[in-house]
C-alpha cells in the first residue's frame, strides 16, 4: 500500500529551480532512500511533503492526505528529524522527550525511548554533554516520541565517525522492523546501499533513476572496476594494448603512460585472464591487482557523468 504519493512536484526558490517536476511513491513498510548530492532537492521535497514547506506545484499526500491542506493531521502521524536539531539549553533529555510529547495525542515515554538507543543512563544529561554519536540518537528518539507510523530522516549520519554511523544504522533497521516506513536522505553510497529497499537517485532537482539498489547496479553497463598498479610506467604503445585487449567500458587516464590504471569491465572472469596474459607477454611488473563490484556510487557517474559532490 501506497503511503506517501508524490505528483509533478515542483519548487522555485526566485530563478532557481530547486525541485523539478518529482514524482514517485513509497509503500509502507519500505525504507525509502534518496540519494544526491548536497543541493540536489532532497531535503526540499522532504520538508514539502511534511507540510513545513510549500511547493511551487504538484501535489504531495501522506497516509491518504494532503499535507498541505490537511498539515496538522498529518503532523500527528509522522515523525521528523531534521539536519539540525536545536534543544534547550536547559532541560535534560528526559524533561525535552517530556515536553515534545506533550505536543501531540499520542506519546511514547522517555525512558522507554532512551532505552531503546542506549542513552537511558543519559537521562538527566542535558544535550550539550553529549558526544555526536549520542546526540544523532536523541535526535532519532525525539522524532518517534509520537509513535509515528512514518518517519523522515534528514541526512541522520553526517559528521559520525564510522563506527557511530553503523550504530545508527542499528537503530533505524530496528524502527523499521517495529513496522514503521522510513523516508531517509543521505549522499552516503553505503549507507544507501545497506538501508534502502528502494532509491531514488536526485540531482540538480530531478530523478535520474529509482529502483532497488541490487536492480540499479545491475543495469549498469559496466559491473566491474579492476585496479592495476605497476612497477614502472607503460609505454603509451602497451598502455593502449591494455585498451584494446578487453571490452573496457572505461579506462583512466589517456594515453599517458600510468602506474596505476582502472577499468570498468562487464564480465571480469572473461576479462581477467587476457589482461595477465598480456602482461605476462609484455614482462611488465604487476604489484597489486584489486577487483571490486560495481556500487551505487557507479550507477551515479554513469548516470550524471560526474562525482557526487558535497
Amino acid at each position: 500500500m501506497s503511503v506517501i504519493n508524490v505528483k509533478n512536484l515542483v519548487k522555485k526558490f526566485g530563478d532557481l529551480t530547486a525541485v523539478n517536476e518529482i514524482s514517485f511513491e513509497v509503500q509502507q513498510g519500505e525504507v525509502f532512500g534518496m540519494l544526491g548530492p548536497n543541493g540536489a532537492g532532497k531535503t526540499t521535497t522532504l520538508e514539502i511533503i511534511e507540510g513545513i514547506q510549500e511547493p511551487t506545484s504538484g501535489q504531495t499526500s501522506v497516509l491518504g492526505m494532503d499535507s498541505q491542506k490537511q498539515s496538522d493531521e498529518v503532523k500527528e502521524r509522522i515523525g521528523v528529524q531534521l539536519q539540525a536539531s536545536a534543544y534547550f539549553d536547559n532541560l535534560t533529555l528526559g524533561e525535552i522527550l517530556d515536553l515534545f510529547g506533550s505536543f501531540y495525542k499520542k506519546q511514547l515515554g522517555p525512558d522507554k525511548l532512551l532505552e531503546s538507543v542506549e542513552l537511558r543512563d543519559k537521562k538527566n544529561s542535558l544535550v550539550k554533554h553529549l558526544s555526536g554519536g549520542q546526540k544523532q540518537r536523541f535526535s532519532i528518539a525525539a522524532s518517534v516520541v509520537n509513535d509515528p507510523e512514518l518517519v523522515f530522516l534528514d541526512e541522520p549520519t553526517t559528521g559520525l565517525d564510522p563506527q557511530a554511523r553503523r550504530h545508527l544504522w542499528e537503530y533505524i533497521r530496528q524502527i523499521n522492523q517495529q513496522g514503521k516506513t522510513i523516508i531517509l536522505t543521505t549522499h552516503y553510497m553505503e549507507e544507501a546501499q545497506r538501508l534502502c529497499d528502494r532509491v531514488a537517485i536526485i540531482d540538480m532537482g530531478k530523478i535520474v533513476a529509482l529502483d532497488t539498489p541490487a536492480n540499479l547496479i545491475n543495469n549498469l553497463k559496466s559491473s566491474y572496476r579492476i585496479n592495476l598498479t605497476f612497477a614502472e610506467r607503460m609505454s603509451a604503445e602497451i598502455f593502449k594494448q591494455v585498451q584494446g585487449v578487453i571490452d573496457a567500458r572505461e579506462l583512466t587516464g589517456d594515453d599517458q603512460p600510468q602506474p596505476r590504471v582502472q577499468l570498468r569491465v562487464n564480465k571480469a572472469m572473461e576479462s581477467l585472464p587476457s589482461l595477465l596474459g598480456l602482461v605476462e607477454q609484455q614482462e611488465i611488473r604487476l604489484e597489486d591487482i584489486e577487483m571490486q563490484p560495481a556500487n551505487l556510487e557507479d550507477v551515479f557517474l554513469e548516470l550524471t557523468g560526474k562525482e557526487l559532490r558535497d
